[in-house]
């Protein structure tokens, strides 16, 4: 089975679109998506997603099921100082990199700013809303692993956000979600393709094959944004 999920485009926060710029990489990205046999699409709500989405799935004459919990990740956390709520990952390296349990699969939750937002329930909202998906395919979730019941050869697209990605990225790789939040930047409109590989009958792990790729802006020339990321 192929699991393939994709940022937004480069985003207009203001108005939850996209910039005339994130409108092109929609569009070149409709290009290399609408060419694969995928079996189903799922979208968060969130608007700069579902335009995203909208030439893809025009291209492919299909529609996309709207998953609330593919927003996303909504969980504020306080940062110490009294002032307003922040999204999780928004901690200097100064921080987090001194905090060992941010390095723990199982413990990073109990981090002190971690624990000040519904961190926890939201990552388990998304960990059970894939797995609930995973299990039309033929998946069942078995310890850190999956059984495959009898598991499929289907390749399924979500549009939606850098955030949840690292999340879902997180619950299929055993990789706490902090460390992804921080070492990872993917792109606008980028793809990040995972694959079951099943070595032993019935038993499936998801290996990432690709992530944050932009090959697809890449062949038009068109510059990869750095949306999201946060130089000096």
């Amino acid at each position: 089975m192929k699991l393939i999920l994709i940022r937004h485009g480069e985003p207009d926060y203001s108005i939850d679109s996209l910039t005339e710029k994130g409108w092109k990489e929609a569009d070149f990205l409709s290009q290399r998506i609408s060419k694969l046999p995928v079996s189903a699409f799922y979208c968060s709500p969130l608007g700069r997603a579902k335009d995203t989405a909208k030439a893809t799935l025009q291209a492919s004459g299909a529609e996309a099921e709207i998953l609330p919990w593919l927003r996303e990740f909504h969980a504020p956390v306080e940062d110490g100082a009294g002032e307003t709520k922040r999204i999780p990952w928004d901690f200097m390296p100064g921080y987090w990199t001194n905090r060992d349990e941010l390095y723990h699969r199982d413990l990073w939750f109990e981090n002190e700013k971690m624990k000040t937002g519904p961190v926890k329930e939201e990552y388990n909202k998304v960990a059970a809303g894939l797995d609930e998906i995973l299990r039309k395919y033929g998946y069942q979730r078995e310890g850190r692993m999956y059984r495959a019941v009898p598991g499929s050869d289907d390749t399924i697209v979500l549009f939606c956000h850098f955030g949840v990605i690292c999340v879902m990225l997180s619950h299929l790789l055993g990789i706490p979600a902090p460390l992804l939040w921080q070492g990872f930047f993917l792109a606008p409109s980028s793809v990040t393709t995972l694959e079951t590989e099943e070595r032993v009958e019935g038993e499936a792990y998801f290996r990432c094959k690709g992530a944050g790729d932009t090959a697809h802006l890449y062949a038009k020339g068109e510059p990869t944004s750095n949306s999201g990321f946060f130089p000096r």
